[in-house]
């Protein structure tokens, strides 16, 4: 396995969602980012920093946080934001006791009575509040209950909104990826192989459902990623749908019933499946 020819651009202020099968290579390229993982070869360059020689000044701009995170139990947030202030001179304390009633946390209480959404985001508090320039995120919500993860997105959204940080969002939820991000890219075998704004990527996908007589032919029709015979109906789901594709369709003598938008989940599985990312 090897990361290959990755060149991400992300504007500040803008959070860009990574998305990719276990083994594509998103926890790799974040610790190489993070100067946790140091290359076999090749250049590396973040925030303007070449690693490793530039480590030290690259950390200061990069906020990190994975689920495999770890906060001392024994110890109060309190004592972990007085921690990290003590190494970071960039440290907002004024931001941080915002930072605090956002995410409804207590300052004084031990780690140990804390539930695992609120970890998470007194993790998330300890990494905002020294305004990194830069965030990476690496699955942070993996392991919450459904209720715990929407908090912690919620939260992780307004704060979002209000800062101007680039971010890049690794999550095997896709979801969390299209609730939180502006642009997406997909990691397949330690390569990129699709990076574009959220929105006009969703928006040229489509599931087309028509009644007709089956043809093989229409796997390979343009634009089609995946064709599948449920009769009576005919599934065709498009990477690159256009205005006039049903009525190219009903002029082949297919009668089209629906045209429905795919949501980022369907388009992800449907591109591995049918191999579209290799």
């Amino acid at each position: 396995f090897a990361l290959q020819d990755i060149d991400l651009a992300l504007p500040t202020g803008q959070v860009m969602g990574l998305v990719g099968v276990n083994g594509a290579g998103k926890s790799t390229l974040l610790r190489v980012l993070m100067g946790l993982i140091r290359q076999d070869r090749g250049d590396v360059a973040v925030c303007g920093h070449r690693l490793p020689d530039a480590q030290v000044a690259a950390k200061r701009d990069i906020g990190y946080a994975s689920d495999d995170m770890r906060l001392y139990k024994g110890q109060t947030l309190r004592w972990h934001m007085d921690f990290v202030r003590g190494i970071y001179p960039e440290w907002d304390e004024d931001y941080a006791v915002r930072l605090l009633g956002r995410f409804d946390l207590r300052a004084h209480q031990t780690l140990r009575g804390f539930s695992h959404g609120q970890r998470v985001k007194a993790l998330l508090l300890l990494i905002l509040a020294r305004r990194p320039r830069l965030l990476l995120l690496d699955e942070p919500t993996t392991g919450l209950d459904p209720v715990a993860r929407g908090e912690v997105l919620d939260a992780l959204a307004e704060v979002l909104r209000d800062e101007r940080r680039s971010v890049l969002f690794s999550s095997h939820n896709t979801q969390d990826i299209e609730q939180l991000s502006d642009s997406i890219t997909f990691l397949h075998a330690g390569r990129i192989v699709a990076s574009e704004d959220k929105e006009p990527f969703l928006d040229r996908w489509r599931r087309v459902l028509c009644r007709g007589a089956w043809r093989e032919d229409l796997r390979q029709w343009p634009g089609v990623a995946a064709a599948r015979h449920s009769a009576p109906l005919i599934e065709l789901k498009f990477a690159d749908f256009r205005e006039d594709t049903p009525q190219t369709l009903e002029a082949s003598g297919l009668m089209v019933e629906s045209v429905e938008s795919m949501s980022l989940e369907d388009i992800f599985v449907t591109s591995v499946r049918e191999g579209a990312m290799r």
